[in-house]
């Protein structure tokens, strides 16, 4: 099976999330995100260009835990997809493109946080960091937890 992937984007929430539901009472995030631009300068210094902002959307559960840990300000990294849109506003025709995240998180690079586990998930994520299973052949539980 290939290696599941998607377009990703990073950034920081120029706007606080706003989430409202739809009539099926399914969870939507909507908020301005906002990517600075750097142009890197012949001696290889960078310099700051015109912030560029975007329409970032989430839908469902991840709408709704997004929304419970990210406020305006917050660095993030974010996978989903590019959408295009378009309509009618006095007369004219809007049109842009949108972010729509499937996953999202704090941008390592550029943020502190700390990850909380409960007990079993840590044994699971500290078991499999130590042992890589070869893909092809049939795993089996371990026995025992492993500590490091």
């Amino acid at each position: 099976m290939p290696m599941r992937t998607k377009e990703s984007l990073w950034g920081f929430f120029a706007s606080d999330p706003q989430l409202s539901f739809n009539e099926k009472g399914e969870a939507r995030l909507f908020a301005w995100i906002g990517q600075e631009q750097f142009e890197r300068n012949p001696d290889g210094s960078f310099t700051q260009g015109e912030t560029k902002f975007y329409p970032f959307k989430m839908f469902r559960k991840t709408a709704e835990h997004a929304y419970e840990k990210f406020a305006r300000g917050d660095t993030f990294v974010a996978s989903g997809h590019v959408q295009k849109f378009s309509y009618e506003k006095n007369g004219e025709t809007i049109s842009g493109e949108e972010f729509i995240a499937t996953h999202i998180g704090p941008d390592a690079a550029r943020t502190s946080y700390a990850v909380d586990r409960g007990r079993s998930r840590t044994q699971h994520v500290e078991s499999a960091a130590i042992e890589a299973p070869d893909p092809t052949i049939p795993q089996q539980p371990s026995p025992r937890p492993m500590t490091l």
